[in-house]
């Protein structure tokens, strides 16, 4: 019996230890108690196994792990390249000799790199030590058994260098108050006397994680091995980021800093039955320290920390610890699949919008500028949970929409009309010497300015002091809506921007620049998203499409889980002429979130551009039922069938059977059997067909055809609201009309 998670966006449930598998958090509402359980130990050469499990791509999948006696070093050493002297003041840091324990060269201060604890060591009257399985930042760590406990695997871990006594107790400190599925447990403190000094030595007693360390699965799979018992995946990457993630916003709330996340800190332990998948955990937490500590000595891994200037300058912060996160999940990157194109070269290619979006994420964990950067663990969480819906959407074609907290989907579909029943202006202001039998399709891409006005519309802050004002007057009519701003007080940073995309709206490009400055100097800070958001809004209405595009990708790479820019992007794409970006741009948005009609239309326009007809209706067919925009689907689909394309491409017989049954099936005029819109759509039907048999020669129903036409013709001209247009309807009508010689 499980229980789901009540979290908003998260699909996870409830597990044993009492929070999410899936987002790690603890629950909003307390989980069923947990049920008491029998310690029961297992020797080390019965450690059970699993066959791998990957039917959910948002999870990981549950592999076979290695037996724990497998794991045990024989000849445990410190490599030369990490061995720093414990002294801080010592004049080289390095001048150490290649032995396992001496004297500094430069300082004269005693080291020892040896491990302390020999195989049968009994540790703390309990635990007994099996060997060395791996070396931590800051310690060695040893598999032992819990005698007391049916012989239960356990981890102790001590230091590596006997000097750096200070740090054991700030680990200890730390750890004792540290509770998170995603981080080791910690059992139990003992002392035991170091076998070559006889100096009593603190160790700490941690659960043993059955799992492979991260560092292992990276280099596996970088030789096209299956670590996972399938191949490794960024969908998998980003599952690991965001479970250490949560990690990260538990001590981050707790004023603590994780200061040295790496992949040989992390492991990726098998799934047990009854839960979803497996998780990762953080297994050495000797680097914390809390979050303004600058007296502490800084404990971290070159190539992962920050630059040292920054850490002179501003000290480790969350920014820093999101930095070797963002370098972390990059590292695993380089050994997925996707990244070395190993098992699966279709598959790579049909994702690269969501590995695109994935490093940028990264990019943007890892920025120099410490203020580019995710400002919180819970912020880059949401980023990363955009991009793995994204990619596992363009992995296997299954929506997987979620509501975007900084954007607002509008009601708007940008198809420039070709959704909907032609104008009866269609017919009264057609051009001269091209008839309507021959007229080209209009393929629906809408003009720049009405794109800047029909994206999606970002979220109002909640901290802006007019945020009620502006939900309140959200649904009022431009003009009203727009004298209303002007007058609003207080003049916060969002009223300035909603006056900027009303005056858009308004077409009125002056006031929406002269808002988007005053919002600017709101901000104060030229790095805001919304800010570069509205550039882009005001070079599209502008037809600046060069301006717009960088202003699109500068909140694409602040924001790579949404759709919107995305979507921005992909209509840039598209006015350029790009099509194959802005097809992958389309699908990426549309494969997500199956209410982004616009994305749909986009492709079939895109699909329209190359000459495939089918394409484009196959992808407008895709617009599910319960979509407002459903009918508009269905009528581009009639309008589609039955038009002519470039290059003078018109519409099959089975195009034109197609139309006419679709055209049947469109509810239209309140669902009466005939009315006007019925009326027009089989104008533009009967169009087609008639101009085909014209182009084809013959005379077996052409007929019949313009007798159609003919009839549709008139029923048009009844719905003209003056004598002159509704003579000259007449007047077409008799130009199509069948020749008779009575």
């Amino acid at each position: 019996m499980t229980t789901a998670c009540a979290r908003p966006r998260c699909t996870g449930t409830i597990d044993e230890t009492g929070f999410c598998d899936y987002c790690g958090r603890a629950p909003e509402t307390a989980p069923p108690a947990r049920p008491s359980s029998t310690a029961a130990g297992a020797a080390l050469s019965a450690a059970s196994s699993r066959r791998s499990r990957t039917g959910d791509p948002l999870s990981l999948p549950v592999f076979d792990f290695p037996d724990p006696s497998s794991r045990i070093l024989h000849d445990p050493q410190v490599p030369d390249r990490v061995r720093r002297c414990a002294n801080p003041d010592c004049p080289n840091l390095v001048a150490l000799p290649s032995l396992g324990s001496g004297f500094c060269l430069a300082c004269g201060t005693a080291f020892s790199f040896l491990p302390s604890l020999e195989p049968d060591d009994v540790v703390g009257d309990q635990y007994r030590v099996v060997g060395c399985i791996a070396r931590g930042g800051l310690g060695w760590i040893y598999l032992a058994l819990d005698t007391r406990l049916d012989d239960n695997p356990v981890v102790l871990k001590g230091l590596i260098d006997v000097g750096d006594a200070d740090l054991a107790t700030a680990e200890r400190q730390a750890l004792t108050t540290i509770d998170h599925p995603n981080i080791v447990r910690i059992f139990n403190f003992v002392m035991h006397p170091d076998a070559r000094t006889g100096t009593p030595r603190a160790y700490i007693v941690m659960e043993y994680v059955d799992g492979l360390v991260l560092s292992e699965v990276a280099e596996q799979s970088r030789h096209g091995l299956l670590p996972l018992g399938a191949p490794l995946r960024t969908e998998h990457v980003i599952t690991c980021g965001l479970q250490l993630l949560s990690a990260f916003e538990y001590l981050h709330e707790r004023g603590l800093l994780y200061c040295d996340l790496k992949p040989d800190n992390v492991i990726i332990r098998s799934g047990r039955h009854g839960e979803r998948g497996n998780r990762v955990k953080l297994i050495d937490l000797g680097a914390v320290r809390r979050i303004g500590d600058r007296a502490g000595k800084v404990v971290g891994t070159r190539g992962f920390q920050v630059p040292e200037a920054e850490i002179a300058q501003r000290g480790l912060t969350v920014g820093s610890d999101l930095h070797t996160l963002g370098e972390t999940l990059h590292q695993l990157y380089l050994a997925t699949a996707d990244r070395t194109g190993q098992h699966d070269l279709a598959g790579q290619r049909r994702v690269e919008v969501g590995i695109e979006s994935f490093r940028r994420a990264c990019a943007r964990a890892k920025h120099v500028d410490p203020e580019r950067r995710f400002a919180s663990a819970a912020d880059m969480a949401e980023q990363l949970r955009g991009v793995l819906r994204e990619i596992a959407s363009l992995r296997d074609g299954v929506a997987r929409p979620d509501r975007s907290t900084l954007f607002t989907h509008t009601a708007t579909l940008l198809d420039a009309g070709l959704g909907a029943v032609p104008p009866l202006r269609r017919w009264i202001d057609r051009p001269s010497g091209v008839p309507l039998t021959d007229a080209d399709l209009d393929d629906g891409r809408p003009a720049p300015g009405a794109v800047a006005v029909g994206l999606p519309v970002p979220v109002v802050s909640p901290d802006d002091e007019a945020a009620d004002f502006l939900t309140a007057t959200a649904a009022d009519d431009a003009h009203r809506l727009l004298d209303k701003l002007e007058k609003a007080d207080p003049r916060t940073a969002e009223v300035s921007l909603a006056r900027c995309r009303v005056a858009l709206a308004l077409a009125d490009r002056d006031t929406a620049a002269e808002s988007l400055a005053r919002a600017r100097d709101l901000v104060g800070n030229d790095t805001d998203w919304r800010l570069r958001w509205h550039e882009g809004l005001l070079a599209l209405a502008a037809e600046e499409s060069a301006v717009a595009k960088k202003a699109f990708d500068d909140v694409y790479a602040a924001l790579p889980g949404e759709e919107a820019p995305k979507l921005a992007l992909a209509f840039c794409a598209e006015h350029d002429r790009d099509l194959p970006r802005a097809e992958a741009l389309y699908t990426a948005v549309w494969r997500r979130d199956r209410t982004v009609v616009s994305a749909a239309f986009g492709l079939a326009r895109v699909r329209l551009a190359r000459g495939d007809r089918a394409g484009a209706v196959a992808l407008l067919e895709e617009t599910p039922a319960e979509s407002r925009h459903y009918d508009a689907a269905r009528i581009a689909t009639v309008r589609v069938l039955s038009g002519i394309l470039d290059g003078g491409d018109r519409p099959s017989a089975e195009d034109l059977r197609a139309a006419e049954h679709g055209l049947a099936e469109l509810y239209l005029d309140g669902g009466a059997p005939t009315g006007e819109s019925r009326t027009r759509l089989e104008a533009v039907v009967q169009e087609a067909a008639l101009g085909v048999r014209l182009v084809e020669g013959g005379d077996a129903d052409e007929a019949e055809l313009r007798g159609r036409l003919e009839r549709s013709y008139r029923a048009l001209a009844r719905q003209a609201d003056s004598r002159a247009y509704r003579s000259d309807l007449v007047d077409l009508a008799n130009q199509f009309r069948p020749v008779t010689f009575r």
